[in-house]
């Protein structure tokens, strides 16, 4: 259900970023710049004029220490990488811990950690791209989608948010009851258009800090369902639509347009450069915590 490559190779230069652990910081931010305390920092532009999923060689690009455990319950493998200061132009030597924990409910439990020795912003995430159907099945239009949000945030012509909060009723966005990801894609609302899809960031309906549900897909034939849970405040739904068939995946499988779609639970996109969005930045002391947990079930054998 995941897409992916068959040998390690390809994973080194891995442009859709297929299961990757995203840092130091998932989604963009604009202009490859930002000031934090008084200092503008610049950072390796990968995405036009912005900087995508933590530069030329974020963390999905990098070598991470690994173990594993296994309890009653629950299996686990726990990855580790120190970050060090001024990679990719970020500042601070950055710790990161990510779990990823597999209990036998069929629940994949993914939480992170992180220390820093400087303030620096941090936004992880796991961009993994899925088809309920099968990697490489065909495109996932029939897919139901319900995300738990009843505001996004809107982009300009280079996926940068504007800094508006703007309610999803009466736009193609609108997913708080169930839909398929097909039937509104090809809209022409501006927002779809910019995007060439979907490619936007959700503000999840929450209340506290604890896990909150950020989106549930149905596969209407095979009957599968995936839930997400999350404690972060956003989640960007991407409908692949960068994938073009160059790419040969799992079992020799080509990854065409919209062949799958990811949701990727992290902060609002370009926060170091809106004050108003939740804060992504991390201080000298502090520990950065995030837990997301996908919940895979059915409803037909």
């Amino acid at each position: 259900m995941v897409l992916g490559f068959e040998r390690l190779e390809p994973y080194f230069t891995n442009d859709p970023h297929f299961g990757s652990i995203i840092g130091r910081y998932a989604n963009r931010i604009a202009n490859g710049k930002f000031t934090l305390d008084g200092v503008e920092y610049k950072l390796a532009r990968n995405n036009g004029p912005n900087t995508l999923h933590g530069g030329i060689k974020g963390f999905d690009k990098v070598l991470w220490q690994a173990d594993s455990s296994e309890s009653r319950n629950a299996v686990a493998l726990v990855l580790w990488y120190t970050s060090p200061d001024g990679e990719e132009g970020f500042p601070g030597n950055l710790k990161t811990k990510v779990s990823y924990t597999l209990t036998d409910s069929d629940e994949l439990e993914i939480a992170y950690e992180a220390t820093t020795d400087k303030a620096t912003p941090v936004n992880l995430t796991s961009h993994s791209y899925f088809n309920l159907a099968g990697q490489g099945s065909g495109d996932v239009f029939a897919h139901e989608l319900l995300i738990n949000a009843d505001r996004f945030t809107p982009v300009n012509k280079n996926l940068i948010p504007t800094g508006e909060l703007r309610p999803v009723k009466g736009t193609p966005l609108d997913f708080t009851k169930s839909v398929p990801i097909g039937s509104r894609i090809k809209d022409s609302y501006e927002q779809m258009v910019l995007a060439n899809g979907y490619d936007h960031n959700f503000v999840i309906n929450r209340h506290g800090s604890e896990l909150a549900l950020a989106a549930r897909v149905h596969e209407p034939l095979t009957g599968r369902i995936l839930e997400i849970y999350t404690t972060e405040p956003g989640v960007q739904f991407y409908s692949a639509n960068f994938l073009d068939g160059s790419i040969m995946g799992k079992q020799g499988r080509v990854y065409k347009q919209h062949y799958a779609f990811a949701l990727e639970t992290e902060h609002f996109p370009d926060s170091p450069n809106h004050p108003g969005f939740p804060s992504t930045i991390l201080r000298p002391g502090q520990i950065y915590r995030s837990q997301s947990v996908f919940k895979f079930s059915a409803d037909k054998k």
